[in-house]
C-alpha cells in the first residue's frame, strides 16, 4: 500500500482482498492500480465516442452542472436512469447557441443506464473482476445502480464541487459506493478526483429528492462543512479504479488543459437496503436492477 490514499495492485483482490477492506473502511477510498488494461480502456472510449456520434444533438440540449443544478428540473435527466442519455457542458455554447468545438469536445456526461443496455459497457460492468472489486469492499448482494461515461473535455470540462454521493442515490440503510476508472490519465492539472480521506464517517450533508408533483429538491441534513483544507488528490494512470463509499466527500477541478480527462464511473447498492420512490433515479416498469 503506497501514496497519500490507500492504493493497491489489483493483485491484491486475490492476495489482500481483507487489507483492501480494512483501508476503504478507514479513508473511505481506496485505489487499485492497474484494474483494467490499456486495451480494455481504449475499447470503452472506442465505444463511447460512437455513441456521442451517433447523439443528435439538436434533440436534447440539456447542460450538467453541479454548480447550477439547472439539470435538476430537466425530464431528460429525470428520465435517464433507464436510458443512455446526453448531457452537454455548461460552456459548450457560445452567445448564439452554437457549438464552439466539436461534438466530442462537448460532451459532459453520458448515463446512466449503460451498464445494463450497451454490450461494451455492460460486460466491461458485469466482469467477474468488478464483482472481485465489489466483494472486496463489503459487499455481499451488489445491484449495479448507475453508470457513467464522464468525459471532462478538454479546456471546458466543467468543475464538480465537493458532494456525497449518498446524498442522491440514498439507500436504507446507506449502502451506496462508487468506482471510478480512469479511461484517460487523471491529474490535477486535467481535473482528477480529490477525496478528503475518513469524513465518510462524519454525517450526510444533503437529501436530493423528487418532490410531491414534479421536480426535484435538496434537503439539507447537516450544516457541518467539509474539511476542504484536508483534500486529497487521487490521481490516477489509465486503467486504474478508484473505489469510494457513498458519504465520502470528493470533487475535482474543471478541465482547463489541453488534455481529456475521460472516465467511467458505476454505483452500486445493497440489494438488500431499502431504495426509496424519491430518489431522483428510478427505472421503469420492466427494467429491474441486476447484479452479477
Amino acid at each position: 500500500m503506497t501514496g497519500a490514499l490507500p492504493t493497491f495492485s489489483v493483485a491484491s483482490l486475490d492476495e489482500d482482498a481483507a487489507g483492501i477492506r480494512a483501508a476503504f473502511d478507514e479513508a473511505g477510498v481506496v485505489i487499485l492500480k492497474g484494474f483494467a488494461t490499456r486495451e480494455a480502456c481504449a475499447a470503452l472510449k472506442t465505444r463511447a465516442f460512437e455513441l456521442v456520434d451517433g447523439f443528435d444533438i439538436d434533440a436534447h440540449r440539456t447542460v450538467f452542472s453541479t454548480t447550477t443544478q439547472a439539470h435538476a428540473e430537466d425530464a431528460h435527466f429525470l428520465n435517464s436512469g433507464g436510458a443512455i442519455s446526453f448531457f452537454l457542458e455548461e460552456e459548450a455554447y457560445d452567445a448564439n447557441g452554437n457549438l464552439k468545438r466539436e461534438k466530442r469536445q462537448s460532451i459532459n456526461k453520458i448515463g446512466h443506464a449503460l451498464h445494463d443496455l450497451d454490450p461494451v459497457f455492460s460486460a466491461f460492468s458485469h466482469s467477474r473482476k468488478m464483482e472481485a472489486a465489489a466483494r472486496a469492499v463489503g459487499f455481499d448482494a451488489p445491484l449495479l445502480l448507475q453508470s457513467m461515461v464522464i468525459l471532462k473535455p478538454p479546456a471546458i470540462g466543467g468543475e464538480v464541487t465537493c458532494h456525497q454521493d449518498s446524498t442522491f442515490l440514498y439507500t436504507e440503510p446507506e449502502s451506496c459506493v462508487g468506482f471510478w476508472l480512469a479511461i484517460d490519465e487523471a491529474t490535477l492539472e486535467n481535473g482528477c478526483m480529490e477525496f478528503i480521506p475518513g469524513e465518510h464517517r462524519g454525517p450526510l450533508r444533503r437529501l436530493f429528492r423528487r418532490k410531491d408533483g414534479g421536480g426535484t429538491e435538496f434537503i439539507e441534513l447537516s450544516d457541518a462543512p467539509y474539511t476542504e483544507e484536508r483534500r486529497v488528490a487521487a490521481p490516477a494512470g489509465v486503467g486504474d479504479l478508484v473505489i469510494f463509499a457513498g458519504r465520502a466527500p470528493h470533487m475535482s477541478r474543471a478541465n482547463r488543459s489541453d488534455r481529456p480527462r475521460m472516465a467511467y464511473t458505476l454505483h452500486m447498492i445493497d440489494a438488500r437496503a431499502r431504495y426509496p420512490a424519491f430518489n431522483w433515479l428510478q427505472r421503469p416498469e420492466g427494467m429491474p436492477l441486476r447484479g452479477f
